[in-house]
């Protein structure tokens, strides 16, 4: 019976194995200068440390072009746009290509004369424009000026099947939504990924920065617990805004179930890779199952604005 029984072992835990969907995820967590050249010359040498790393696909942060402009409302930044596809991605499809990687990339779009976007473009691993997602919520905040800039996502959620998985890709102030990560994982996504610009007024108290960062990312783990999907948040590092503001990095991976696989520091440039397996998500669908007792019947009132007593 004993040398049957370690074979039939073996078996097990080689069928084990095979049920592992193993991703490779890379973040490229950076500062910006204001010279856009520099930085996405930067950016691609991330990518390909990344790649020489093992990663499958890449996420940049967002804006990566440049330093965060919409701290002030000023006319000579809408020149920091581009077409997508454009140059930038056609720099970013070469070295994806070149690498065998997914590339994650935000840009600032120009769509026409006048008309600008906060958009992401994602690169498929042999080099091909799989299409973009262009920010769905725009804020207005003291030194986040972003409507003067951006006119809002016209194209819905959006997945983008590439060679290692199915992706949802959104961006910053829509990873504080909900319904975004719930449509996007509806759709399909396999994981969620945020390319994030974000950080701390340098006046503030140690204390509300604490709070600011724990919120941020307690709202999108809860997302991975609520959709059972990893999710992948990258954020800019550094000082900009004449010394104003600090950018928060903290990049992350949460698994499906909300547990911090890989946290970034606040105040370096990180390249990493962090293994993710997919097939945690059926894991966790099945044990807790909250796709299959939504309520989809009850939902209509999400639609409105506020449900007024009346």
């Amino acid at each position: 019976m004993e040398s049957i029984f370690l074979p039939l072992q073996s078996v097990i835990f080689a069928n084990q194995s095979l049920a592992m969907r193993k991703v490779s995820v890379g973040i490229v967590q950076m500062s910006c200068v204001a010279d856009k050249a520099t930085n996405l010359q930067k950016a691609i040498a991330g990518i390909e440390q990344a790649a020489a790393k093992g990663a499958q696909i890449v996420c940049l942060q967002e804006l990566f072009t440049s330093l965060y402009f919409c701290d002030v409302e000023a006319y000579e930044n809408f020149q920091l746009a581009e077409s997508i596809p454009g140059p930038s991605t056609e720099k970013i499809q070469a070295v994806a290509k070149a690498k065998g990687v997914v590339v994650i990339a935000s840009l600032f779009e120009k769509r026409a004369e006048g008309l600008y976007h906060n958009t992401t473009a994602v690169i498929d691993a042999d080099g091909t424009y799989l299409g973009k997602h262009r920010k769905m919520h725009i804020p207005d905040d003291p030194a986040y000026y972003e409507k003067f800039y951006f006119t809002p996502g016209d194209l819905g959620y959006k997945v983008f099947q590439t060679k290692f998985a199915k992706i949802g890709v959104l961006i910053c102030w829509d990873q504080w939504y909900p319904e975004a990560a719930r449509i996007t994982s509806l759709m399909g996504a396999e994981i969620l990924f945020y390319p994030t610009a974000i950080g701390w007024a340098t006046s503030q108290d140690p204390a509300t920065n604490t709070e600011q960062y724990g919120a941020w990312q307690t709202i999108q783990r809860s997302h991975a617990v609520a959709n059972g999907v990893h999710v992948v948040s990258v954020n800019r590092v550094g000082m900009e805004q004449n010394g104003a503001m600090q950018f928060w990095g903290g990049s992350f991976v949460s698994n499906p179930f909300g547990s911090i696989l890989y946290q970034g520091t606040h105040d370096q440039e990180e390249i990493k890779v962090i293994d993710i397996d997919l097939s945690k998500t059926d894991h966790y669908r099945t044990h807790w199952p909250f796709l299959r007792d939504r309520r989809i019947d009850s939902y209509d009132p999400i639609t409105k604005r506020y449900v007024d007593e009346s």
